[in-house]
């Protein structure tokens, strides 16, 4: 059995989830106390890929990030990142898909903490940046594990957006779901059960982790 898929699939969806972390919060702490008369649009357009079809969805990210586009030629020519069949590509592609996953538990995480913590902490004179790191993130761990499982989870299991960016390269482009995709069309399904076990061994042992973690906190908190 070829590991390569399966480990190419871990590394997209641990560095996917990295990322996320650190451009979806800050997003989910925009839209949960920015009053931007706007951000409902910003809202509705990082919740896109919810309900847009996958293959449509890299259908688009393949035309944008082709080096015939504006910006695929730039980022070609002035970077000299190519985002079309590279491991780069899918990590971006995976980021916009992903990204609702990441942004909409942390978010309501952060408007259900409480008004008054948040009001004490500005009365004590402290800053937003110190409320954020000393008030509002403590008190939204549980929704920081969400969106990050959710994140992990969403990305292990993606197929139609990483085959229009990056087709199936071996050691490079060609992940999990792309592999058993690949052995069902041959009639493999032994090769293919071998991959699908696999993931949902992980998928399910991820999911039990963090129900067993969020009883502890409950138990902790009564």
């Amino acid at each position: 059995m070829d590991f390569g898929p399966l480990l190419l699939s871990l590394k997209l969806a641990i560095v996917t989830t990295l990322v996320l972390l650190i451009v979806g919060v800050p997003l989910a702490y925009f839209f949960a106390y920015s009053k931007f008369k706007g951000k409902f649009l910003l809202e509705a357009l990082v919740g896109l890929p919810i309900v847009l079809p996958p293959t449509v969805l890299g259908f688009y990210l393949l035309l944008a990030f082709s080096p015939k586009s504006l910006l695929g030629s730039w980022l070609q020519d002035i970077l000299g990142v190519s985002l079309v069949f590279s491991f780069v590509g899918l990590v971006v592609a995976s980021v916009i898909y992903s990204l609702p996953f990441m942004v909409q538990p942390v978010k309501n995480g952060f408007t259900g903490i409480q008004k008054s913590y948040i009001e004490l902490s500005q009365v004590l004179g402290k800053s937003d940046w110190e409320t954020f790191w000393k008030v509002i993130i403590p008190n939204s761990k549980n929704a920081l594990l969400t969106g990050a499982v959710l994140t992990f989870a969403h990305t292990l299991g993606e197929f139609g957006v990483v085959l229009m960016i990056g087709g199936s390269i071996p050691d490079k482009t060609k992940v999990a779901s792309i592999a058993i995709f690949e052995y069902v069309e041959v009639l493999d399904f032994k090769s293919a059960q071998h991959y699908a076990l696999i993931l949902l061994g992980i998928s399910f042992t991820i999911l039990v982790t963090v129900q067993a973690l969020g009883l502890k906190q409950k138990e902790g908190d009564d």
